[in-house]
């Protein structure tokens, strides 16, 4: 079994107009991205999480990296010691923002900077957070639950979650 994939994210952006000097015109391909090969080393992985989700009204989805719990899409029991990427897309049809990040008793600290540090995404965005050189460690009982949850009551919230990281 082998794993490769691509962390690009882009922004294209054109602006157009009529200055008083210069260009009526400006472009920017603003585009960011690595390649990864199976492994387990610098720009490489081997663990692959890939899933759409329900969280209920005013609830959370605790993902825990290390545990064992969660599989690849091959049915395989995942233990995760980094993360090399993150992508989290909140479902367009969402009334309630997706919340990932701040579980309080053994959170996988990753790219928040801190247990209480979440990311805020609003009904149809996204959001890819890499670290594709060293990747964020993930440790087993300490620090190793992702938590995801719904920004508020009323109604359930749908994602997607990719979660790319290494065995060791």
């Amino acid at each position: 079994m082998g794993l490769t994939a691509k962390f690009t994210a882009a922004i294209y952006a054109r602006l157009t107009g009529s200055p008083d000097f210069g260009n009526s015109r400006f472009e920017y391909p603003g585009q960011a991205g690595v390649d990864i090969s199976n492994g387990t080393g610098d720009n490489q992985a081997d663990l692959l999480f890939v899933d759409t989700r329900t969280i209920a009204a005013s609830s959370n989805d605790d993902l825990d990296l290390a545990g064992g719990s969660l599989s690849d899409p091959l049915g395989n029991a995942l233990t995760f010691a980094t993360v090399k990427a993150i992508l989290v897309k909140a479902a367009a049809g969402n009334t309630n923002d997706v919340v990932v990040g701040g579980e309080d008793s053994a959170a996988f600290v990753g790219p928040f900077g801190g247990t209480d540090e979440t990311i805020s995404i609003p009904p149809g965005g996204s959001c890819l957070l890499t670290a594709p050189v060293d990747g964020w460690a993930v440790t087993a009982t300490a620090a190793d639950i992702l938590r995801i949850a719904n920004s508020a009551g009323g109604t359930g919230v749908d994602y997607d979650i990719m979660i790319v990281g290494t065995s060791a």
